[in-house]
């Protein structure tokens, strides 16, 4: 039986899909940012020589992409899902071609990772909207569980090139202390970027109104607003910090980063159908408030690990940790789920997710910037103890959502 028939089978997606292109698409997309994701911090480190507050200013522009998203979509892709799928695999592919062949001065490799990441917000907007739409209505949180498998399945083997890589260019003298190393990893991350652009012309396309986007804005997704700027706040700490403390604190390799990688998109794989399903059976709004408590002793230990434990068990313990954060990331399929269901059409809830994307890169800018700059003058104690605050925060007002009775009658009739 194909993969393509088990999927229907299982009812996450409507029979007369044709998912299999797009989740291929999404599985080499996935290899190619996690190939770039896994060198990047040790690049930076090493190859660029940052500092802690210069990583801030770099993950400000980097996450400036998401915070136009709108505009850019207003101006750009004026042609439907599929169109703006391809598009940002060809942006994510220039970016590549520029952190390859344009050499490692400070501005030239800002310029090419600003483009690389617009190509990969983009996506992002693209991924979650085809997601639903080709969803059956009563297991759209089943459906993002199994895209984002297919995602993680990518991060898995992208994370798992890389160690390889580094191996062959060691019986060349390439270690990771030489630019070119890292040139030749881009390099193999734009051809795989190219396959999965030649899949993504096999995506049926997404029937709706192809007008250009513009700000959407409804009160009655007011939370949901709110919820993604929460959730930007956290997201970036996660994915800019958490990495670097490991590579700066604990002088982890880009081996031992990837691998690392490796290991939780693997827990991911397993967790991230299970999470959709939870969603499904127990509601939207208990797996957001159940998150972000929980978020709290992972801060917790990312601030404070080094003060409780010696050099080599703090280091195991962040490790674990990271691990643990990168689970919890993915309850942010349950915002979307919530989004679903106050919305009237499928044009709704891409235009309300593409605003809500652009709400979280508000706070992810000023994040990248503040925190650098906090880890630097006050500590990392501090910068994860006011992340554990804004996971509070975060709770309370998730805590505020009202579920709408019919909803909860349609929850209980599927877990029946």
């Amino acid at each position: 039986m194909s993969l393509n028939k088990r999927i229907k089978i299982n009812n996450a997606f409507k029979a007369n899909s044709n998912i299999l292109p797009f989740l291929i698409s999404i599985l080499l997309f996935g290899i190619t940012n996690s190939v770039a994701r896994a060198i990047l911090n040790n690049y930076l480190a090493e190859i660029i020589q940052i500092t802690k507050f210069q990583l801030g200013v770099i993950e400000f522009f980097r996450e400036l992409p998401g915070l136009f998203l709108i505009v850019i979509l207003n101006y750009i892709l004026t042609f439907g899902e599929k169109k703006n799928y391809q598009i940002a695999l060809i942006v994510s592919i220039c970016g590549f071609i520029g952190l390859t062949f344009l050499g490692t001065k400070t501005w030239v490799v800002v310029i090419f990772l600003v483009m690389n990441s617009l190509g990969e917000h983009i996506s992002m907007q693209v991924r979650q909207s085809l997601s639903i739409e080709m969803s059956n209505p009563a297991f759209s949180g089943k459906a993002l569980g199994v895209t984002e498998g297919f995602r993680f399945i990518g991060r898995i083997l992208g994370f798992l090139l890389v160690p390889v890589i580094f191996l062959i260019l060691g019986h060349y003298n390439l270690g990771r202390s030489n630019a070119k190393s890292y040139q030749s990893i881009y390099f193999i991350a734009m051809l795989i970027a190219l396959i999965a652009f030649a899949f993504a012309f096999k995506i049926p396309q997404v029937k709706t109104k192809k007008t250009q986007r513009k700000m959407y804005f409804n009160k009655k997704y007011g939370k949901y607003y709110i919820l993604s700027f929460f959730y930007g706040a956290r997201k970036q700490i996660f994915i800019t910090f958490a990495p670097f403390v490991l590579v700066i604190n604990y002088g982890a390799s880009p081996s031992i980063m990837s691998l690392l990688f490796a290991i939780t998109a693997g827990f991911s794989i397993l967790f991230s159908p299970l999470i959709g399903r939870l969603i499904d059976k127990v509601g939207y709004k208990k797996v957001m408030i159940g998150d972000t408590l929980i978020l709290i002793i992972v801060c917790f230990f990312y601030g404070f690990a080094h003060l409780l434990f010696s050099h080599e068990v703090a280091y195991r313990v962040i490790c674990i940790n990271y691990v643990l954060d990168s689970i919890l990331s993915l309850c942010s399929m349950a915002s979307l789920v919530y989004c679903k269901a106050l919305s009237d059409n499928q044009e709704e809830v891409s235009k309300t997710i593409t605003t809500g994307i652009s709400f979280n890169h508000l706070i992810s800018i000023v994040i990248a910037l503040i925190g650098g700059w906090i880890w630097q003058k006050t500590g990392v104690e501090v910068l994860f103890s006011i992340s554990a605050v804004l996971g509070l925060i975060n709770s309370i007002f998730a805590a505020t959502i009202k579920v709408d009775k019919t909803e909860k009658i349609e929850l209980n009739n599927l877990n029946s």
